[in-house]
């Protein structure tokens, strides 16, 4: 009885010493750091993890993740009741306001803008289940969406092509708008009466002009050939209504009608740069979790989706790229009703693989958008008050790099010389490309990336199981098809595989199993 004695004795002393090692999770689910108990050994202490579970462990990265909107999905928390965002598309409304010809004297200021291809290229509506799982990927301070295979983003050479905007230009530095500015402005360049822009500001409520107001009066103007103040309102409802959409749905900041102060001097505005910085703004906030809405363009960001991710979401095509004539990439989608949810798209998110990607989907158009260096520009983007990083060296593989583990992001807090570092963007060009090489596929990596990605990310967004392992795998990714069409049938045939739960020695499943390894050799 002696031995029975002393293994109850050793039970409840081990039973002691695990329950002092235990770690106790904080509300927020994350692993405090403590401090070394006495006796401990430093390397023990170094051997255990911490961080969030899912990632990030390594929280130097991402340090806004407490607040990010992934954090709570882990553990299956939703914004609201509806979990989906609200996204300000206006699609249908801006179809109705423009005409199919502008007035030759409206049409000259209108092309030498830049603008011009703004009046078509917005999805009549918006999937906002698709646009909302991107969202819940994307990180402000990286400036990119995080993927189970690594970083991507929407980059200038995509809003080029997608928009045909153009990128090099200036950026604007505006000055503030009171009401009372707001009204003279609207005395002066939108050709009101004085007391008509004081009752509307007035309804407003702060320095903005209604949508509908000011194509209102566009069509007054027009109709009295009053040229000047007709295309002033045209281009501020224009912009308003794509690349500078807020989170009201119906009003446009008055201050951008300074933009329009010159009608011949608004061309030389980075205006692919505007569409950018106000887009990555809006993602910031709306990847919070206290946030249930997105502003910016959501046409761009849909469209983004549709070029590189040819297996998610539903959407509709009006021409195929070899046949187009040179209009912006974005016409070549229309909308279709979406049937996923957006908890039906995250674990689809969570398991495409490098080759469900088209990471190169514009070399095609390349006759009507040639691809520009500046893109490659490392630094900051500004415009008006609001400052993001744009960090191509983060997403190299979307312009035919072999992705290294990139540099920390930028604090643009401290940035003082934006507008010298852009005109100057050669240099940062060099520092990005300099250290990679040209891929040989079109997913390569460097060596490490994806274990040094895993610590310091949050790349699934959905536990596998709810007892699931605090530490996700790093996944081992084959090269896959280099071909965008063979790619597309490995990844229908991959996703039915796993539908199934199919088996390679299953005889049932080995032609399709032969058929996948066909689709990935081309």
């Amino acid at each position: 009885m002696l031995w029975i004695a002393r293994r109850f004795f050793f039970l409840e002393r081990n039973t002691v010493i695990l329950s002092r090692l235990v770690r106790r999770r904080g509300a927020d689910g994350r692993i405090p750091v403590r401090t070394l108990d006495r006796g401990a050994s430093s390397s023990a202490a170094a051997a255990e993890p911490t961080g969030y579970p899912g990632g990030p462990y390594d929280t130097s990265l991402l340090v806004k993740y407490e607040h990010h909107v992934a954090r709570h999905i882990w553990f299956g928390e939703e914004r609201g009741p509806k979990k989906e965002l609200k996204v300000a598309g206006h699609g249908l409304k801006l179809n109705s306001r423009v005409p199919l010809a502008l007035p030759p004297q409206m049409e000259s200021w209108v092309s030498r803008s830049g603008l011009a291809s703004l009046q078509r290229t917005s999805l009549n509506k918006i999937d906002t289940n698709l646009v909302s799982a991107f969202v819940e990927r994307w990180h402000l301070e990286t400036s990119s969406f995080h993927m189970p295979f690594g970083e991507m983003s929407i980059t200038l050479d995509d809003v080029a092509c997608l928009l045909h905007l153009p990128i090099r230009g200036i950026f604007w530095s505006p000055q503030d708008v009171t009401e009372e500015l707001a009204v003279e402005l609207a005395v002066d360049y939108l050709g009101v009466s004085q007391s008509q822009a004081q009752s509307h500001v007035r309804s407003c409520r702060g320095s903005y002009y209604k949508l509908e107001w000011l194509y209102d009066i566009f069509v007054h103007h027009r109709a009295a050939s009053s040229w000047a103040y007709a295309t002033r309102a045209y281009l501020l409802m224009l912009v308003g209504s794509t690349i500078f959409a807020d989170k009201t749905f119906t009003l446009v900041e008055a201050r951008y009608l300074l933009l329009f102060r010159d009608l011949d001097g608004c061309s030389g505005y980075s205006w692919g740069a505007a569409a950018l910085v106000t887009l990555y703004r809006y993602l910031g906030d709306a990847s919070m979790y206290s946030c249930k809405q997105l502003g910016g363009y959501p046409t761009l960001l849909q469209c983004w989706i549709h070029e590189y991710f040819p297996t998610v979401g539903k959407r509709g095509e009006n021409w195929n790229p070899a046949g187009n004539c040179g209009l912006p990439r974005a016409m070549r989608w229309s909308y279709r009703q979406g049937v996923l949810k957006v908890d039906d798209l995250r674990p689809i998110l969570d398991e495409l693989t490098p080759t469900d990607v088209i990471w190169r989907p514009f070399e095609d158009h390349r006759a009507w958008r040639v691809f520009d260096e500046i893109c490659l520009y490392r630094g900051c983007l500004k415009w008006g008050e609001t400052v993001v990083p744009y960090l191509p060296d983060r997403c190299l593989r979307q312009f035919g790099y072999r992705q290294y583990v990139p540099s920390p992001p930028l604090d643009c807090m401290m940035a003082t010389d934006i507008d010298v570092d852009w005109i100057s963007y050669h240099q940062s060009v060099v520092d990005v490309i300099g250290s990679s090489s040209v891929a040989t596929t079109p997913s390569e990596v460097v060596d490490g990336y994806l274990e040094w990605y895993y610590r310091v990310s949050h790349p699934r967004l959905v536990p596998p199981h709810r007892d699931a392992p605090r530490e996700v795998p790093v996944p081992v990714y084959d090269a896959g098809p280099s071909d965008p069409d063979w790619a597309r049938v490995s990844t229908l045939i991959r996703r039915y595989l796993r539908q199934v739960n199919a088996e390679e020695e299953d005889p049932q499943f080995s032609d399709l199993f032969e058929a996948l390894h066909i689709s990935r050799s081309h």
